[in-house]
């Protein structure tokens, strides 16, 4: 039996804003997107998307770009490397695991991130409390 692939979905898409309340006017509000979690420490939402499985996550501090969920971002690292990747940002705690930036063989960037630390909890305005 053979393992499974390394990316295993789309976590979330981040899509850069100039703040978060103009990107909640604008997806939430306007084009009704629930609102999932909100970090201000890190200047992220979370938004929910009709399809189960991935967030829509409106970010101040990063590019746009789809971050794969993985079993392991330290073990994802090494598949990447021997099939010809390469790492382009060593992997860093994140409040819900671990993340790294790599490059396949084309030299496309892929965020990885493992969710190894939980989801975020909320109060009931989407704001972070904690991780579960």
């Amino acid at each position: 039996m053979s393992e499974p692939p390394v990316l295993r979905g789309v976590d979330a898409v981040t899509v850069p804003v100039p703040s978060l309340e103009a990107g909640l006017a604008f997806y939430q509000e306007g084009l009704g997107h629930r609102l999932l979690w909100r970090n201000d420490a890190i200047g992220q939402a979370g938004l929910e998307l009709a399809m189960p499985g991935t967030e829509l996550v409106l970010t101040t501090r990063s590019p746009y770009a789809p971050t794969w969920l993985v079993a392991s971002v330290d073990e994802a690292l090494g598949v990447i490397e021997r099939a010809g990747g390469r790492t382009v940002s060593r992997p860093v705690d994140v409040p819900v695991g671990r993340l790294a930036v790599v490059a396949d063989s084309f030299a496309n960037h892929l965020v990885l991130i493992d969710l190894s630390k939980g989801r975020y909890a909320t109060d009931e305005s989407g704001r972070v409390t904690g991780v579960v």
